[in-house]
């Protein structure tokens, strides 16, 4: 589409040919690092994981009850046998199983050599040292088997894989206590603008706080990234070169708000082709249309629009799949659902648009969406209810209610 609102004839990328952009002019950072399994929660595997042990390592009970050998079960009919002692977890049962004995054993805890199955303790009646089966009691029946979840010297998790708690688990369940994984992608934030007030200082006319920044630290907050907060550079062309042409050799990103658009105090795109290359300029989105991507040296270069719920929003769909590639992560597309629309919704054609919304499901299972309030850019508060994306394709022109749409979640807790 062309962009009614500049001077500029090209027309505007679509958001997923700016990805496809970014993710064609993206190289991972390179590098990466040994760290204790305690630490590497949500860090990105760089080699395979081999399993020392088989898992579990002993056959043991999968749940609290009586273990014996499968040939002392009287087919289809009651059968006793001589309680012989305890199996704890963490303390087997000493001796050899005798034919006509059984153990007391307990979840978790290691069978005899002898015992091949377990009978669920609801299932039995016990007589002091003489433990009643049931007719129904099946062989065979509640033993985890050695090696049944891993067997040793296979892959327990193969790169790329952002570990996730269970991962720890599994690797803890298996011993491993230190793991290769991607190095922290190092990223560089700023604010720019002379409207900006830090927090904690009074306002003054026609000053803001810059809450900009607040929301870039929050989504940067992830283990594998190391972030630096740089600040807020005044509307100074230089100033703002000299501070991005530094971050530049340090850092493999650099984010900063605000300064993208068409203005005369907006020197992104100019300072950016100055001192580095622009890739694009400027995506069919809303929010986000002023969005620069582009390189200073080695370091890759984000300009968001100054709005904050632009900031987010272009963050979410193009910088947070971008910085994932960087970082080493596998490409996974996001969550998206078709709901049933209970507000209308205006739009304009032109602009794919992010309205902020809030989904529910009924008790029938189904899905509902709702506008969080009024969409202007610069409206937090509707962004702050939310809960989804109601994504509305370029060519939308508005949404009845009952309608389908589709949806975005923000996580899959709604």
């Amino acid at each position: 589409m062309i962009d009614l609102c500049s001077q500029d004839t090209n027309p505007l990328l679509s958001l997923p040919e700016a990805l496809a952009r970014v993710r064609a002019a993206l190289l991972p950072a390179a590098g990466s690092e040994k760290v204790a399994l305690k630490d590497a929660l949500g860090r990105t595997l760089t080699q395979p994981v081999y399993s020392p042990i088989n898992i579990p390592h002993e056959r043991n009970a999968a749940m609290d009850g009586y273990a014996l050998a499968a040939s002392d079960i009287a087919p289809n009919q009651p059968f006793s046998l001589h309680l012989a002692g305890t199996s704890w977890a963490g303390r087997p049962f000493q001796g050899q199983l005798q034919p006509g004995e059984c153990i007391r054993i307990f979840t978790g805890a290691v069978l005899p050599e002898q015992a091949d199955t377990v009978i669920m303790q609801e299932q039995v009646r016990a007589d002091r040292q003489t433990i009643h089966f049931p007719a129904q009691a099946r062989p065979y029946q509640n033993v985890r088997e050695i090696g049944e979840d891993t067997r040793q010297d296979t892959c327990l998790i193969a790169p790329p894989k952002k570990l996730t708690a269970a991962d720890l688990g599994l690797l803890a369940s298996a011993g491993v206590c230190e793991i290769t994984v991607k190095r922290r992608l190092n990223i560089a934030f700023f604010s720019t603008g002379d409207e900006l007030t830090a927090l904690g200082q009074a306002l003054q006319a026609g000053k803001i706080y810059d809450s900009n920044r607040y929301i870039l630290s929050g989504l940067l907050a992830d283990p594998g990234y190391s972030i630096a907060d740089k600040g807020v550079i005044a509307d100074d062309r230089d100033k703002l070169e000299e501070n991005l042409v530094e971050a530049a050799k340090n850092y493999d990103v650099i984010i900063t708000t605000g300064g993208a658009s068409v203005g005369e105090a907006d020197f992104v795109k100019d300072v950016l082709a100055s001192c580095g290359q622009v890739n694009f300029w400027k995506i069919a989105m809303k929010p986000g249309k002023p969005l620069a991507f582009g390189k200073i040296g080695n370091c890759y270069f984000f300009g968001l629009p100054g709005n904050p719920v632009a900031v987010i929003a272009t963050f979410d769909q193009l910088v947070k799949p971008a910085l994932k590639q960087l970082a080493g992560e596998p490409f996974t597309k996001p969550l998206r659902l078709t709901a049933i629309c209970t507000s209308s919704l205006k739009k304009a054609a032109g602009r794919q648009e992010f309205q902020r919304g809030i989904l529910t499901q009924s008790d029938a299972g189904k899905l509902l969406v709702a506008s969080s309030g009024k969409q202007g850019s610069h409206l937090l508060g509707s962004f702050s209810r939310a809960n989804c994306y109601i994504i509305l394709p370029a060519d939308c022109t508005g949404v009845e209610a009952g309608e389908q749409v589709t949806v975005e979640p923000f996580s899959l807790f709604v």
